[in-house]
């Protein structure tokens, strides 16, 4: 009270910092949107268009706004200023004056801001011709009068903001009674000492939606009736009485009778607590309000008595009190008998931002908190609700305790009955607290019987050791649970009745799917913001329609994912780490084809964060080839692909006669093993035979007849092997051709229409290449007995085509006397017979051959006997390749070797 009194001794001396105190103070008058708009004039956001002539401020909304927001201007910059405009913004100059000339071109205005200057000034012509301005906001300027004369022409004014300046009086003139359309005026100032009763007559018949009055701080006088000419819904009050407390019955008495949504009183008590016995606030019973505010100011029990003794007996259905400095009454002695509020009915109470937590334990009681609905207890700051308290609040149906600090132990006492308390109670907020433990406060709630809606976000909860054991109350239906910090384990804990389910931001990095399958009602799930890394595919929610995973750390979703989920029509799953995979493509494609799910953020919230190649990428760009995403394509393909390699390989077996060739290297690798065994035995030796001569049957009368007399007959014999007389018998007729022709230093081949059909023809010339292999082809000797037209070979003799397309070969010729030539020549390419080994026509020793294919005589397509023979030893090399056969009829009179004589 010693500070108190020293701050009112000093007033005198301390105008100025008043007058700057209460100017912020009265920037925070907030008690509905019409009245704060009333008190304050928003700044809009800046514009994106600017002025092209280079002017201080920015021209936008093509030419319709001026946006000259804190520019430091010192005068109105009317010359950059199109004829167009319509709304002009120059809050938060400097400037000092309005001249008549600063609007005069722009007839279309109808928004004009000018608060936060220094306007000591306005000409009587500065708005004479800006007949259409609605909005005219002169708010915190150092006007000395009200521009009565200035304001005349605008009667089409509908919101006037003239507060916060330095009139003397709050006297309006005549002209304001034919502002017929004006809905909001707010005027006043520090200076105004206070208010007569003419002041506000000329309003008498314009009905406004806000009217709002500043006054001193040291208010000194009030008429009554000053404001019985107030037509309005909403009312406020920025005026302290502490040093004329009586002016506010008064005050109430000029409202009675009259109907509003809201009064609002600010800074009721501004330097001292009401200590007096006169009962100030009786007028209350006379007044029809919907809500009554207290903002700011210092309130004592005792005043507060004052006010809820009145309530209880008024039409008032909502009571706030912010920001209030309160304290107890040094007065008051707790006898132990019955608080005096004990009916006071409200619909709803607001407690917020009061500095001693005291105010709610009124009279040291909690019964005024008997009768009302909806209890809101905000930054007050308590930390424990003791047993009482709950026993009390029986008609509360709406309980808000967020932003406090109420903690486990102290918030559900296991000392306390808490039967049958809250009977009505159907929303809890307890947001924004330090509770840490599930199972608490669950065992708070559960005697809760209309419990419906909890909100807990914003505090500890969740860890898996405080969420066991957890039995909710049946009918609660929404949870609130954004901002904690759960565990999988936790997720069991929560009530399994729910419809609507908010974890977001909550830390989660996995589901617990048990959990979810037994909420069965679920139908709105939040799980933006957490860590899960991992959706489960068929989840199953057959009653989930909304579902939110934006912002998590899981990177695939499928059509399988939400397939078990038939009601979900929303669904929210941007900003996460997405890997773009054909799955991810297919879901997207299967959404969007069939538009039963709806991806609320859809595209610009989903991008490619895998592979690197398509970071950042836009996933409704992404498009895979459908070669890579479809697997039904995929297989077709391959097996398509697969059957045509089949069916080719067949082709080349069938074309080249492949089978053949196998069987018959297979036959020669048989035979030279079953040689090396022999070799191994030590058996060696030297060519068996001269020559090897290879015939068909068809031939083998010319073999006998002409081609054996003439060279084993003459004086120098050649040793020749032909099977019909020089292979073994018993032994495989295989190994007995490829010995033989291996034990012969050259081979010959007799070539006719009989030998291209010979099975055993095309093996002889088959294995006698085989043995060339890596050497020349000089050890084969052609001999054609009879001519042969090569295009008509059958493709698999390509080999033998080749060899008689490009080399000389010896011709049989049908003249007698050409046949000694052919004998000469024959005996030439054989060369002189040197020593063979007598006995055994099958050799086991193998002994290289020294030449290769020297074949003498002229091209078949000369077919010229007569050419030229050249020397053995000069012969010409074929290119070794196998050359492949059909079997013929005569293959089987091979299988017994015979000796034909």
């Amino acid at each position: 009270m010693c500070c108190e009194k020293v701050k009112l001794a000093k007033k005198s001396n301390l105008t100025a910092r008043y007058f700057k105190t209460v100017t912020m103070i009265w920037k925070w008058i907030n008690f509905s949107a019409l009245l704060l708009g009333a008190l304050t004039s928003p700044t809009p956001s800046l514009p994106t268009t600017a002025n092209t002539d280079g002017g201080p401020c920015r021209i936008y909304n093509s030419g319709r706004s001026a946006h000259c927001v804190g520019k430091q201007l010192d005068s109105v910059p009317w010359r950059h200023f199109p004829s167009t405009l319509e709304d002009i913004d120059l809050s938060y100059n400097e400037l000092q004056a309005v001249r008549a000339d600063d609007f005069l071109r722009l007839p279309q205005l109808r928004i004009l801001k000018l608060l936060y200057n220094n306007i000591s000034h306005i000409d009587n012509d500065a708005f004479k011709n800006n007949l259409l301005l609605e909005h005219l906001d002169i708010f915190n300027n150092s006007l000395q009068e009200i521009p009565a004369t200035a304001l005349k022409p605008l009667l089409n004014l509908k919101q006037l903001y003239m507060s916060n300046n330095l009139y003397r009086n709050a006297t309006l003139a005549d002209s304001f009674s034919k502002f017929v359309k004006l809905q909001v005026l707010s005027m006043g100032g520090p200076m105004v000492m206070g208010l007569k009763k003419t002041d506000f007559q000329p309003l008498k018949n314009i009905g406004l939606q806000v009217f709002a009055i500043k006054c001193s701080s040291n208010l000194s006088s009030y008429e009554p009736g000053s404001l019985e000419f107030i037509q309005t819904k909403q009312m406020g009050f920025d005026m302290a009485i502490d040093q004329l407390p009586s002016a506010l019955p008064h005050m109430l008495r000029d409202l009675a009778n009259k109907t509003f949504s809201v009064i609002q009183f600010r800074n009721l008590f501004e330097f001292m607590y009401y200590m007096r016995e006169e009962d100030i606030f009786q007028g209350l019973k006379f007044i029809t309000v919907n809500q009554l505010i207290f903002h700011r100011g210092k309130f004592n029990e005792n005043v507060l008595r004052m006010a809820l003794v009145n309530l209880q007996v008024t039409h008032i259905k909502s009571l706030r009190l912010q920001y209030i400095d309160f304290a107890r009454s040094p007065t008051f002695i707790d006898s132990g008998a019955s608080s005096s509020i004990t009916h006071l009915v409200l619909d709803k109470l607001d407690l917020w931002y009061i500095s001693n937590p005291d105010v709610l334990r009124f009279d040291w009681r909690f019964t005024w908190f008997n009768k009302i609905k909806e209890l809101s207890i905000q930054h007050v700051y308590f930390n424990s609700v003791p047993c009482d308290a709950w026993v009390e609040m029986e008609g509360v149906e709406v309980l808000d305790v967020s932003n406090n600090r109420l903690q486990n132990d102290f918030i559900f006492n296991q000392r306390c009955d808490y039967k049958g308390v809250m009977p009505h109670l159907h929303t809890f907020n307890i947001s924004t607290n330090d509770v840490t433990s599930l199972k608490g406060l669950s065992s708070l709630t559960r005697e809760f019987q209309q419990l419906q809606v909890l909100d807990f976000s914003n505090n500890k909860l969740g860890s898996a050791e405080n969420s066991q054991d957890c039995v909710w109350q049946k009918n609660i239906t929404r949870v609130i649970a954004h901002h904690n910090q759960f565990k999988r384990e936790a997720l069991s804990c929560l009530p399994t009745t729910l419809h609507y389910l908010d974890l977001s931001d909550c830390n989660l990095d996995q589901l617990d799917m048990t959990y979810f399958e037994k909420t069965t009602n679920l139908k709105e799930l939040l799980l933006t913001g957490n860590k899960i890394k991992f959706i489960p595919s068929k989840w199953k929610s057959p009653s989930l329609q909304s579902l939110a995973l934006d912002g998590n750390s899981f990177g695939l979703i499928s059509k399988a994912t939400f397939q078990d989920m038939p009601q979900l029509s929303q669904l929210r799953a941007g900003n996460n780490p997405y890997h773009c995979t054909c799955e991810l493509h297919a879901f997207v494609q299967d959404t969007m084809s069939k538009g039963k799910i709806n991806l609320t953020d859809w595209p610009s919230n989903y991008r490619c964060y895998h592979p690197e190649a398509l970071l950042d990428t836009v996933i409704s760009t992404f498009l895979p080839g459908q070669v890579a995403c479809d697997i039904r394509l995929v297989i077709i393909i391959c097996v398509v692909t697969t059957a045509a390699v089949i069916l080719i390989l067949m082709l080349i077996c069938y074309i080249f006669d492949l089978p053949w060739y196998t069987k018959a290297t297979y036959q020669i690798i048989r035979a030279k093993y079953r040689a090396h065994k022999e070799k191994a035995a030590g058996e060696t030796g030297t060519f068996t035979y001269h020559a090897f001569i290879s015939y068909s049957h068809s031939d083998a009368d010319w073999v006998r007849d002409q081609l054996l007399p003439c060279l084993e007959s003459n004086k120098n014999s050649y040793r020749l092997c032909i099977h019909e007389r020089d292979f073994t018998p018993g032994r495989w007729i295989i190994d007995n051709i490829i010995d033989n022709i291996e034990n012969s230093r050259k081979v010959i081949f007799v070539l006719s229409r009989h030998f291209v059909n010979s099975e055993w023809c095309n093996y002889e010339l088959y294995f006698a290449q085989q043995r060339a292999v890596g050497k020349t082809f000089n050890d084969v000797i052609l001999v054609v007995k009879e001519p042969i037209d090569t295009s008509s070979l059958p493709s698999k003799y390509c080999k033998l085509k080749k060899m008689l397309s490009t080399k000389t070969y010896l011709e049989w010729p049908q003249q007698v006397s050409q046949q000694s030539f052919f004998w000469a020549q024959l005996i030439s390419v054989l060369g002189k017979p040197t020593m063979t080994r007598e006995g055994a026509h099958s050799v086991k020793s193998r002994t290289s051959s020294v030449g290769g294919v020297s074949v003498i005589g002229p091209r078949l397509e000369d077919r010229m006997p007569e050419a030229t023979i050249p020397n053995a030893d000069k012969g010409t090399e074929p290119e070794n390749e196998i050359i492949n056969r059909n079997n013929d009829q005569l293959s089987n009179q091979r299988q017994i070797p015979m000796v034909a004589f």
